[in-house]
């Protein structure tokens, strides 16, 4: 029976698995260590925080991660791969970016990054319009050794309208294998809330369904399908757990891609984030809950005495400042040292384990935006962030396939048929985008207007007054512009995707420092311009930088056509060029 199987597959999850010789591992409970961690929060008696400081060295480092291995919607190009319409990968470019914000594109990547980057290892469902990524704190059972390998459940909270959202999809439907309605479900539901106290702690009503897919077989256990099953549980008069289905199908394919981070073999998920620094957070408490006991010692002042008598006629609590006291013959007094002498041990263990996980977190001084030391280095400084963040981009090209492998299986697909529909959108425009574009709408307007004078006996008008008229009503429009695709008018275009982040990661303070430089030599040394053997050489200099080229007018095609050892004028080899 289905339900006994969950009941029995839940309840064993939570036992470990052996990884390697001495090392045992559970998926649930490096989930919940992971996240107890990064929240600040203890493993065991978390009430008793008065006396036990959580020094959390971890999410620095995670938000260091973050930033740096993540990308945005704008590194995603889609583009017509097709040699004759590809010039409308424009257009398309930009109904993404619109069809990107509507739903969300954004969001999807962060959750994404995050869950890769903190349990090491990011679950995605295809889901319409946009995939969405499963928060592996909601799985119920999975094979702890390969997490699409077997059967898996999906825990959700759903409130009673949240369920009612689902009869769309066919939920409660007997047609669909139901063995009851929604309805019915909310109601037993309630009931067994208001007999459970520990229920009636929380306000609202949520009711837990599994989602369970897997390879199931058929009722005369001869067939095995790829299945779903939507199911609840409920408990009787007797207070026995009752199974019940919501809805059952066969699954043409399983409706999900996972991505580990750090694989390590023999278990589900990659080493985590969170999971490499678990080391250096436990010992980094320990310091500081052995320096709280140190300094609440030494914030008390004891007393020892020779007088026997001493305590009955004095009290010190209540004395005034100055007060004298009388001693017996023979007898002192004096304050009993308290000054903890081992701290300096501790904070040193601290900022041991503290440099231990910037260490294995890729999180170096340089990244968290530490002021370097006095002295270094304009290069220096430079090389130290690029070292320091190749850990980080090699991991981000990891995740960017993976994106694009989500977009060519389940998104272009939707996006393609989307723009076949036909679509008028708003979009904005960088100042590059609309310079391209009035380039393009110029040279198509002159045309227009001067075949339209010769077809009219006329001489045709001057091309640059029409094209300086054409582009200043052009550019009056600003930034924001209406586009629209016409219905069929990409029909059985293939749409391609590449994501492009070589650059995202660049310091605009360094990069506007190397194009100052390069403008300072251009305006110190023109004839550089003029030189073909030059232009090769700033050509390499400006592609070893990370900048293109084109930004500076750089034309290296321009040295082929001339002997090596030609330094023939700019204007000349224009005239020579042009005018035959």
């Amino acid at each position: 029976m289905i339900y006994d199987y969950v009941i029995q597959e839940e309840a064993s999850f939570r036992k470990s698995i052996n990884v390697s010789e001495g090392w045992d591992w559970s998926f649930w409970e490096h989930i919940k260590r992971s996240t107890l961690y990064k929240n600040s929060q203890f493993e065991r008696d978390n009430e008793n925080r008065d006396k036990r400081p959580f020094r959390n060295i971890i999410r620095p480092i995670l938000n260091i991660q973050y930033r740096t291995e993540g990308f945005d919607v704008k590194d995603i190009e889609i583009y017509a791969d097709n040699s004759e319409i590809y010039y409308k990968s424009f257009i398309i470019r930009k109904y993404h970016d619109d069809w990107a914000l509507e739903n969300a594109v954004d969001n999807f990547i962060d959750n994404l990054v995050e869950s890769y980057i903190d349990y090491g290892g990011v679950l995605v469902k295809d889901t319409d319009p946009m995939p969405e990524v499963v928060n592996l704190r909601t799985i119920a059972f999975c094979d702890q050794t390969d997490i699409l390998s077997g059967p898996f459940a999906i825990k959700h909270q759903f409130s009673p309208q949240q369920l009612r959202d689902m009869e769309k999809n066919g939920w409660g439907n007997p047609k669909k294998g139901a063995t009851i309605d929604i309805e019915t479900l909310i109601t037993l539901a309630d009931k067994e809330k208001k007999n459970d106290f520990q229920k009636n702690l929380t306000p609202g009503k949520y009711i837990e369904i599994y989602e369970l897919h897997g390879w199931f077989p058929d009722k005369e256990g001869k067939e095995f399908n790829q299945e779903i099953h939507i199911i609840a549980f409920y408990k009787n008069q007797n207070d026995q757990k009752m199974g019940v289905t919501l809805f059952a199908a066969k699954e043409p394919k399983l409706p999900f891609k996972f991505l580990s981070r750090d694989k390590i073999q023999g278990r589900a998920l990659g080493f985590g984030g969170i999971e490499e620094l678990f080391e250096s957070q436990v010992w980094t408490n320990y310091s500081e809950i052995q320096i709280r006991e140190m300094l609440e010692l030494a914030s008390k002042v004891f007393f020892k005495t020779t007088d026997q008598r001493f305590k009955t006629r004095n009290q010190l609590v209540n004395a005034d400042n100055g007060q004298i006291f009388d001693l017996q013959q023979g007898t002192d007094i004096s304050q009993i040292d308290t000054i903890p002498r081992n701290l300096i041990i501790f904070e040193n263990a601290i900022r041991k384990w503290e440099e231990h996980a910037n260490r294995i977190g890729a999180a170096g001084e340089v990244l968290q935006g530490e002021p370097p030391t006095a002295g270094t280095p304009f290069k220096s400084l430079e090389t130290q962030i690029i070292e320091a963040k190749s850990l980080h981009k090699w991991r981000q090209g990891k995740i960017a396939s993976f994106v694009e492998e989500i977009y060519r299986d389940w998104i272009i697909p939707r996006i393609s048929k989307e723009i076949t529909k036909g679509k008028k959108f708003l979009s904005e425009l960088s100042s590059e985008e609309i310079i391209e574009l009035a380039d393009k709408i110029v040279d198509r307007k002159v045309f227009e207007i001067q075949k339209e004078d010769v077809l009219n006996g006329e001489l045709p008008q001057d091309s640059k007054l029409l094209e300086q008229k054409i582009r200043t009503k052009f550019l009056k429009g600003g930034n924001k512009r209406f586009f629209e695709l016409l219905k069929n008018e990409l029909k059985d275009t293939p749409l391609k995707i590449k994501t492009n982040i070589a650059g995202r990661q660049k310091n605009l303070a360094l990069l506007t420092d190397k194009v100052v430089n390069v403008l300072r030599q251009f305006l110190a040394t023109p004839q550089i311009r003029q030189d073909p053997e030059m232009i090769k050489l700033l050509n390499v200099i400006l592609e070893s930088s990370g900048m293109s080229p084109i930004i500076f007018g750089a034309a290296p095609a321009m040295a082929a056509q001339q002997p090596s050892s030609a330094t023939l004028p700019l204007k000349e080899f224009s005239d020579k060029t042009f005018t035959k």
